[in-house]
């Protein structure tokens, strides 16, 4: 341990236990810096002031610290739910943030003689059974709906003893009349058949849909039977609004019960993590949590957290966990399944795409209210997925175009700040190269351009992303070496098949996600640069072409023939010139020599005239 932290810290550390538990950091003002878990709280504590720290905010924090707390449990488990409560409920500055401040409504069964339905965003300790809380209130109503629609219940808040109800205190409201009650108040529907209903309510609203209306076509069987017709097609209209309801709320296959499904995504400073809650085939939940991260914390230590705070939040008692992959902690009375296809990786694919949807909302927001946040993050995350030493705020992109070694061009679109800048793009016409070698062009462009930019003191780029693989690659670094630029620009390659990035001192290529924004930007600057080299290419072929029949006048230069065509555009502008026309451009005898050429007829009867 190094001998920079005060002697109380080196003895706390050494007195602690080999065993499971939660510890806690708290500065010089005792105020608490972090909490965390650990499998053996001596190991855990003593790895922050020996290892070294890459974040610089784990260093600052280590160096803070002035008094360690810590609690000894059983197991890791209870570490995990201790630290979750304390991290929740005490928020240490260095922990992740769950920036979640809503709260959210539960549907009560409240603790009464011929209990009350309802929902609410409070929780009273009475007795009362509260169901939730709901992410979505939509959802939450609709629930509220279908059981409203298929069993009468009381909404007064009357106190209904029975001794009120023989005094005759009450008297049936609207809600009777219309069918929406049957009056318990005055005793025209019993205490037991009033609890029937609630008791299906029950698996209604914890999602066993299927449950309820197995139970009712029990009842209806029993009604037909008994020739209680209006019973029976009482409890069959119960059944249809029962299954309808059940058939819109199916999207996953009815085989997946009690189920949760848990995914995410991060980058540098944030996880969002989507969450759903099946039953019986139904998602009876689903919700998407921000997290933004403090100092080192990985997706494994996300996962736990979150996985715990939405089972918690949502009372889970599921038996099966769908994640990406295995926590390192199991939770009781539970298994993880890392699924590879089938329907339950499609559940968790689902799941990802509702985290990062919520991520790209997320950002959009920032970006229309903190232009400069948005792209400073994506900066950031450029250079860490690019192994860079700065932000790539300017981007050069290269790409090669000639056929069979003709009309040879390079294009360079530039990129200011993940954008393209096209004031900036600049196109290049290949002079020193022979035949279609795309090693040799690379390197000819790539050392015209930046001993130019070194000449004349222009904005040095971060990076150079050259489009192809090691060959291209190498040739552009054999420049740059010449020019003494390699270590004070980074360059790349991009290789098109597998969108394969290569490194100059790495044989092997990066594979970066499909999905990450840095290889969306480096493949647009690809696109960029191959466009915009087609679009150079044609016009120069084309340029070429019209020289070439130009150039087949006796009597007709180069410099003839650009004076034509920057003047009147087009090979064929200058065929339906007149004679007048043309001798203004490049005089009366060369004006002759084409027009003659391209009005031949009209030669050959001045020639028949003059004989």
């Amino acid at each position: 341990m190094s001998d920079d932290f005060p002697e109380h810290i080196k003895h706390l550390i050494k007195i602690l236990p080999d065993s499971p538990g939660v510890y806690q950091y708290y500065d010089k003002d005792n105020t608490l810096l972090y909490v965390g878990k650990a499998k053996n709280l001596k190991k855990r504590v003593t790895s922050y002031f020996t290892k070294e720290h890459d974040s610089g905010r784990l260093r600052i924090m280590v160096a803070k610290i002035n008094d360690i707390k810590t609690v000894k449990v059983n197991n890791e488990l209870d570490a995990l739910l201790l630290e979750n409560n304390l991290i929740k409920n005490l928020k240490p500055r260095y922990n992740i943030n769950l920036r979640d401040d809503k709260t959210y409504p539960w549907i009560i069964l409240k603790n009464e003689r011929f209990p009350r339905l309802f929902y609410t965003r409070k929780q009273i300790k009475d007795g009362s059974e509260y169901f939730g809380p709901y992410a979505s209130v939509k959802l939450m109503h609709t629930v509220l709906d279908i059981i409203r629609q298929t069993y009468p219940l009381r909404t007064c808040s009357y106190d209904l003893k029975q001794e009120n109800i023989d005094k005759g205190k009450f008297r049936p409201c609207l809600e009777f009349h219309i069918g929406r009650c049957k009056a318990p108040c005055v005793n025209k529907q019993s205490e037991e058949e009033y609890a029937e209903n609630i008791s299906e309510i029950r698996q209604i609203i914890k999602g066993n849909i299927g449950f309820a209306i197995r139970d009712l076509k029990t009842k209806m069987q029993k009604a037909v039977e008994n020739l209680e017709f209006e019973q029976a097609e009482e409890l069959k209209n119960k059944i249809e609004a029962l299954s309808n309801y059940q058939s819109k709320s199916t999207i996953v296959h009815p085989s997946i019960t009690n189920t949760d499904v848990i995914n995410l995504i991060s980058d540098d400073k944030n996880s969002y993590v989507h969450y759903f809650q099946i039953i019986n085939g139904a998602i009876i939940n689903s919700q998407t949590i921000e997290i933004k991260k403090k100092i080192e914390e990985t997706d494994h230590d996300i996962l736990l957290f979150s996985l715990v705070e939405f089972r918690n939040r949502f009372n889970s008692k599921s038996k099966e966990i769908i994640v990406p992959f295995a926590p390192e902690i199991q939770l009781p009375g539970s298994e993880y399944f890392v699924p590879k296809i089938g329907d339950k990786k499609q559940l968790l694919d689902l799941c990802y795409k509702n985290a990062l949807f919520y991520k790209q909302e997320r950002e959009k927001q920032i970006a229309l209210t903190d232009p400069e946040k948005h792209t400073d993050r994506i900066m950031n995350q450029m250079m860490k997925d690019l192994r860079l030493k700065e932000q790539p705020r300017r981007i050069e992109g290269f790409d090669n175009s000639n056929i069979q070694g003709e009309y040879a061009v390079s294009a360079m679109p530039v990129f200011i700040d993940g954008k393209p800048a096209k004031k900036e793009y600049r196109h290049f016409n290949v002079k020193t190269v022979e035949g279609p070698d795309d090693f040799a062009t690379m390197e000819e462009v790539i050392y015209r351009r930046y001993s130019r930019v070194i000449e004349e003191k222009l904005p040095m780029p971060q990076l150079i992303v050259i489009d192809g693989g090691k060959g291209q690659l190498g040739a552009a670094v054999q420049s740059l070496r010449k020019l003494g630029l390699m270590g004070k620009v980074a360059v790349i390659g991009i290789a098109k098949r597998l969108e394969e990035i290569y490194f100059p001192s790495d044989p092997l290529p990066l594979y970066l996600d499909k999905r990450s924004e840095t290889l969306k930007i480096i493949q647009q600057i690809r696109d960029e640069a191959h466009r915009f080299g087609i679009t150079h290419h044609r016009n120069k072929r084309s340029r070429e072409t019209f020289k070439t029949e130009l150039n087949e006048i006796k009597g007709i230069s180069s410099k003839t023939s650009d004076t034509l065509l920057l003047e009147l555009k087009s090979v064929k502008n200058i065929k339906e010139a007149n004679l007048e026309e043309l001798e203004r451009i490049i005089g009366k005898s060369k004006a002759t020599l084409v027009y003659n050429y391209f009005h031949p007829a009209e030669k050959n009867t001045e020639e028949q005239n003059t004989q």
